[in-house]
């Protein structure tokens, strides 16, 4: 099969109704898992525990029949979007080879992620539980023990900043409009707003935390997204931090079920 059989057959395979409805349902997860987030967010900030993250999320899920049923749909949801994100990718983007490059990375990326989740969702649902934070400093850990593992650390934090940077650029100015085939409404989208700049702060923290723990050559200071909130905790007006973010996580979800009608797929 030459490249081009390969790119028709990923055409082909992104247009199926099937992939599309796992791809909407992916979205419809995502957006549960971050109500969960938001909400366990909001009982750090109460004073109690928690992890707020992603594992933290999906472990309260598989905690009783109901919620397992919706790691086993979520589990087919981020499996339909890791493909079709995939099939983006070999297919290309229209534009100058810049452009289009940037978009099948962009969309590889994206790919990694989905995947990693439904790998993530799949394990709660069979009952495995694993810890995002604790994940997060073994993989800093491994990276550093290896020859120039400290730098790559850094490279990492500053490019997980940038990341954050842009999903706030992104909610800002309501960029993230472009992802749908028409305008979801006007509380989707200020819920976007809020989401993507709660997301993006988010996002250099914990960039910023997995730059220190290169800097300093501490794995356990690449706490991940729940290390990231938590930081905020001991900080001046935390409790009120805590809570803004907790709000803007759930209105990422609220956007995410919005996606998950309106997306292009």
């Amino acid at each position: 099969m030459d490249g081009h059989d390969v790119k028709q057959a990923a055409s082909q395979a992104s247009d199926h109704p099937a992939l599309e409805t796992a791809a909407r349902v992916g979205y419809a997860t995502s957006g549960l898992l971050h109500l969960l987030i938001g909400w366990i967010t909001l009982q750090i900030a109460l004073g109690k525990s928690g992890h707020a993250d992603q594992s933290g999320a999906l472990a309260s899920l598989a905690g009783n029949g109901a919620g397992r049923l919706a790691l086993w749909i979520g589990v087919l949801g981020f499996l339909g979007l890791g493909v079709w994100q995939v099939a983006d990718a070999i297919v290309g983007h229209p534009g100058d080879d810049k452009d289009a490059w940037g978009g099948r990375i962009k969309a590889g990326s994206k790919a990694v992620l989905y995947l990693a989740l439904a790998w993530s969702a799949f394990g709660f649902a069979r009952g495995k539980q694993s810890n995002s934070r604790k994940q997060s400093v073994d993989f800093t850990a491994s990276l550093l023990d290896k020859p120039g593992g400290r730098t790559l650390v850094i490279v990492i934090g500053i490019v997980v900043i940038a990341v954050g940077v842009y999903h706030v650029y992104k909610g800002a100015k309501k960029t993230f409009l472009k992802d749908l085939v028409d305008h979801p409404g006007t509380w989707a989208t200020r819920a976007g707003q809020v989401g993507y700049i709660a997301k993006g702060v988010a996002l250099v923290i914990v960039g910023f935390l997995f730059a220190a723990a290169g800097f300093h050559k501490q794995a356990k200071e690449a706490s991940g997204l729940d290390g990231a909130l938590k930081s905020l905790r001991d900080e001046a007006f935390g409790t009120t931090l805590l809570v803004i973010m907790a709000i803007g996580f759930a209105a990422f979800g609220v956007y995410s079920f919005a996606r998950a009608r309106h997306a292009k797929v």
